[in-house]
């Protein structure tokens, strides 16, 4: 398929899958694979904005990481401070405009002024928006966001019959944010892991066994021509 036949899609959500198999494949720890994976974040978020895409979401830290043995979330907290610094100089190099999603109330203080740093300066760039899912799950989204709507009816400042889906999707961490069109998962699962439950209700899945630290702009560019040959209808005819 040739670039002009290509139909670009607007926003693609990534699940990063895989690190601790890459690492595994080469005798390696599995805090090296994390390493790999991170550093090929900037590569594929440069590579979707050369192909015309102007939101990328991609999968950190679920909800449900916290239940991995501690030494390897304490190194993957170490990697994420060291990340985030690096972001900063990435997002201007890139003029790239950077927003985490999920609960980051958990989080160490120093991450959480480290994420408010980040979204600062970047928050005129206008290159690509790079959304980072730290902290996140989609039914801990949808809970918090139907505590916030229960809030405002008990204020008064919101009547419970004009609760529809525009309010429940601006009470998301994902509100401002078209949904995304395409989801790509690596490493061979199948699943969406507790991601963007409500946002992905239309998006094309596309699975690949490829890792993700050897994921590079060739596959997305796959997953691209498989979400072109795809005949979005949207519910009608």
């Amino acid at each position: 398929m040739s670039d002009n036949e290509l139909k670009i899609p607007t926003h693609v959500a990534i699940i990063l899958d895989g690190n601790g198999r890459w690492a595994k494949k080469r005798f390696l720890p599995r805090n090296a694979g994390h390493a790999a994976g991170s550093k090929n974040v900037e590569k594929i978020c440069e590579a979707a904005w050369n192909m015309g895409i102007s939101y990328v979401t991609m999968y950190a830290f679920s909800t449900e990481n916290w239940n991995r043995p501690k030494d390897e979330v304490d190194a993957l907290m170490k990697l994420l401070r060291s990340y985030l610094s690096d972001c900063i100089k990435t997002s201007k190099k890139n003029n790239m405009q950077v927003r985490v999603i999920g609960d980051r109330t958990k989080l160490d203080k120093d991450i959480q002024d480290r994420i408010e740093e980040l979204e600062r300066v970047s928050a005129e760039n206008t290159g690509l928006h790079f959304q980072v899912a730290l902290n996140y799950g989609g039914r801990d989204e949808i809970t918090r966001a139907v505590k916030d709507i229960a809030y405002k009816v008990k204020e008064g400042s919101l009547n419970p019959e004009d609760i529809d889906e525009g309010v429940i999707t601006e009470s998301l961490d994902t509100k401002d944010i078209p949904d995304p069109d395409l989801m790509i998962r690596t490493s061979g699962e199948q699943r969406l892991s507790n991601y963007l439950l409500w946002q992905l209700a239309y998006a094309e899945f596309y699975f690949t066994d490829v890792l993700w630290p050897d994921f590079n702009k060739d596959e997305l560019v796959k997953a691209v021509e498989f979400y072109s040959k795809r005949d979005r209808r949207f519910g009608g005819v």
